[in-house]
Parts: structure tokens; sequence; C-alpha cells
């Protein structure tokens, strides 16, 4: 049976979009915010920034690169290169991936739900926003039929293909998502108590650290730059021989960390506003945004605030196209199974698994309080969050670290780096790669991930 032609970017701009599309999400503006307010603000942006850029940036590099060298799937790349039982590690990256889309594509079901009910419905009267969520996440109909209709956008998109499918909506998503946050930005700066809501964003108190908001930042540094479930090796085996890895990677790096940051100024002046607790967790954006668009009246609130939610919609949208095209990959490229049939199957049984996740928050009381672990009770979606997000993506991480750096070896590696990148060699770049891919890389992110293990699971406070 002949092997399917794979696609491919059609341009540098195009990887970039993609890749950025698939870090920036739900991961930036519904994540990012609520894990800040939680971890004390400011500092741990701070933390969060030292993450992204010094340890997480080089694993990006390394992705993209196995990726482009193997021209495969996260199974077939680690086969491709490392041979033997290597593809298992693959494997486990696309388990990841599946996962966590099965549990994110509920959440962006709710981001769709409050598109609706804020432009067409009355959600801008309900006035008690954090009782109306609670409700709301509790609603089996609606958020089945909106999770649905989510899962049915991203794989029409999907089946689309690498360039029409792709790379077109990326390109077209992602300026407008940009445009939308930036005037929101500038209302709510206006707004009473908007400087209380800054300060706590930008002024860190180091005192509020603690052990915990290192490991809440590497996992949403991970979480945030899709790295550790196949995506990114996925884009790269699409990306061009002659475009340059490590500049594209600084683009990524510096384009999630730009919405994830401005997401942050967009939230908390609006949080402070309304004189809420920026501790509320994931309801943060469902529960602080509706109040803001409340204030703008009943012409201008839907229309903003419906404007907004359909941009978060978009955002996530962005991030469920790579991870549902990881599988789907994998599926073509290992089993040559076409690929429109591939997107339906894969599709569907991520919908089916992500089902207990849409039932965890008050509709079924046995995935409610599922698994009691580390001295509390946790629903479904949040035990998924642990295993797959919180030690999932820096298992990745951690193991294509070690699989660049000692098995692939750091020659072949930049070999294939200099592919658009002549002069990598001898340079700073190539000296910083190859000692975080080499050492510290792993040190940190394994060291954090027995911690997290150790302090999930079995209540060991190691710090």
């Amino acid at each position: 049976m002949a092997q399917q032609q794979r696609g491919s970017f059609s341009s540098r701009l195009g990887f970039i979009a993609a890749a950025a599309g698939s870090a920036v999400g739900l991961g930036n503006i519904w994540k990012f915010p609520y894990e800040t307010g939680l971890n004390g603000g400011a500092a741990f942006l701070v933390i969060y920034l030292f993450c992204v850029f010094i340890i997480c940036m080089p694993i990006l590099v390394a992705e993209i690169t196995v990726g482009r060298h193997a021209r495969q799937n996260p199974h077939g790349s680690y086969k491709k290169i490392g041979g033997g039982n290597w593809g298992v590690i693959g494997t486990i990256g696309i388990i990841v991936g599946i996962m966590i889309l099965s549990f994110y594509n509920v959440v962006a079901g709710w981001a769709f739900g409050y598109f609706l009910q804020t432009s067409f419905g009355d959600l801008l009267s309900k006035g008690d926003f954090a009782s109306y969520f609670g409700k709301y996440t509790a609603n089996v109909t609606d958020n089945l039929i909106f999770s649905l209709a989510f899962m049915v956008a991203t794989g029409l998109i999907v089946a689309g293909g690498v360039q029409k499918g792709i790379e077109r909506w990326t390109k077209i998503l992602m300026p407008v998502l940009l445009v939308i946050v930036l005037g929101l930005i500038v209302y709510g700066l206006t707004l009473p108590n908007a400087r209380e809501g800054v300060s706590f964003y930008l002024v860190p108190d180091f005192s509020e650290v603690e052990a915990g908001t290192f490991f809440s930042a590497l996992s949403q540094a991970f979480f945030s730059l899709s790295l550790g479930m196949g995506a990114i090796i996925t884009y790269g085996s699409y990306f061009n021989k002659e475009d340059n890895i490590v500049s594209s990677a600084a683009l990524v790096t510096t384009t999630d960390s730009l919405i994830a940051f401005l997401s942050g100024l967009l939230v908390f002046p609006l949080v402070f506003f309304q004189a809420q607790e920026p501790t509320e967790g994931p309801g943060l954006v469902f529960v602080a945004l509706p109040g803001i668009f409340e204030q703008m009246g009943p012409m201008i609130g839907p229309l903003i605030g419906g404007t907004f939610f359909l941009l978060l919609c978009f955002a996530a949208l962005t991030s469920t196209i790579s991870l549902l095209e990881v599988p789907v990959a994998y599926v073509t490229d290992e089993f040559n199974v076409k690929r429109k049939p591939a997107v339906i199957g894969i599709a569907s049984l991520i919908f089916l698994l992500g089902l207990p996740s849409m039932l965890a928050h008050g509709a079924v009381d046995w995935f409610t309080n599922f698994a009691t672990y580390g001295g509390e009770t946790h629903n479904f979606m949040t035990v998924l969050i642990t295993i797959f997000s919180d030690i999932g993506l820096p298992f990745g991480g951690f193991m294509i670290s070690i699989f660049v750096a000692y098995k692939w070896g750091m020659k072949r590696f930049a070999d294939e780096i200099e592919h658009g990148h002549p002069h990598f060699r001898g340079r700073i770049e190539e000296k910083f790669v190859t000692v975080m891919l080499s050492f510290i890389s792993p040190l940190v992110v394994g060291t954090i991930l027995i911690i997290t293990v150790l302090q999930s699971f079995f209540g060991i406070q190691v710090f």
C-alpha cells in the first residue's frame, strides 16, 4: 500500500501562526490568570516567565527539530531516530494530548455557551455570576450540545489538511484575538480600582512564594506552550528544511508569553474593579468578566462581552486543532488511513472520553467527588489535569531532553538545526540549548516531577 503524502506549511509564517496558535489558547486566557491568582500574582508571573524562556524554550526547539528531522508523528519520530522501544515515549505523548483534549473541549464548550448566552441570551442580567457559573457547568444538556459543536468545528478544520485547514484558520484567528484583548485591556485600565489589580499582577511579593508556586509555574509553562504532548513534534514534521528553527521557536515562545501576559493585564483590573478575590480558580474568567460586561449597559455589554467570549472560543480552537492533529497524524502515518475518516473516528472517541469531565461539576456525584488524594477530594476533570497536564506534560519534556542529548546526540541535533540556520554552531544559542537540554532542563523538570507526584498523590511535603 502506497504511503500517503504528508502535508507541510506553505511558509515559516504559517508554521509560526500554527505553533503559536497551538500555544495560545485557553491555557493563556483561561488557565494562566487563575493560576496567577491562586499563586500570589506578580511573583508567579516572574517565575512563569523564567520557566518559559529558560527551561521550556530549549525543549520547544528540541521538539521542532525532532519532528522536522523525522517527518513523522511523535511515535514515528522517536522510533525512526531512536529505534527500539523509543516509539513508546511518543505514544505516551499522544495519549496525554488525547486526554487533555477530552477535558479541554469541555471548557471550550463553556466558552461557546457563554458567547451565545452573552450575545443572545440573558447571562448579563444574572447578577450573581459565581452562582450562575456553578449551575451552568452542571447543565448537562447545554454542555453536551456546545462541546459537540466545538469538536465538530475542530474536526472540520483538521480534516481540511495542514495548509487549507490548520494554517489558513490560525493566520486569521490569531491577529483578531490580539486586537480584541488589547481593546479590552485599554477599557479595563480606565475603571475604578484598576490600579490595585495592576499592582497585584505586576508588583511581586516573593514572601508569598512556596514550593508549589514553582511546580504550578512549570506545569503552566508546559501547558501553555503545548510541550510534552506531541503537538510541536507533529507541527515540526510539517516545517520546511530551509527555515530557521531557533528563531521560529523564539517567536512562538514570545507570542505565547505576550498573550499570557496581556490576559493577566486584562483580567485582574476587572477582578479588582468588581471587588472580587483573585483566587476564584478555574471560574475566574467566567465569573469576573461578565460583571464588567454588565456594567457596559444593555447594548454595548452584550456586544463586547459576546465578542470576547467568541474570541475565547477562537483561542481555544487554535489549540484544539493542534491537539486533534496529533492522533490524526499518528493514524494516517502509521496505518495509512485517509485523513477524513481518521478525523471522524478520533474526534468521536475524544468527545466520548470527555463526557466524564462534563459530568464532574455537579451533574453526577460519582464524577464530582471522583478521587481523594493529597488530603482533598477532586472531581474527574481535576484528576485528569493532575495526571496528564501537571505530570504528563513535564514527563514528555523530560524525556525529549534525555532523548536528544543522550540518544540522538547533540551533534546530529545541531546538524538538523543548521538547515535554515547555517551559523548555529559556535554561537551562544548553541551553547545555551546544549547546556539546557543536556543538564539543566532534565534535572529541574525531573526533580519537580518527582516532588509533584509525592505531594499530589502521597501528601509528602518535600519543601
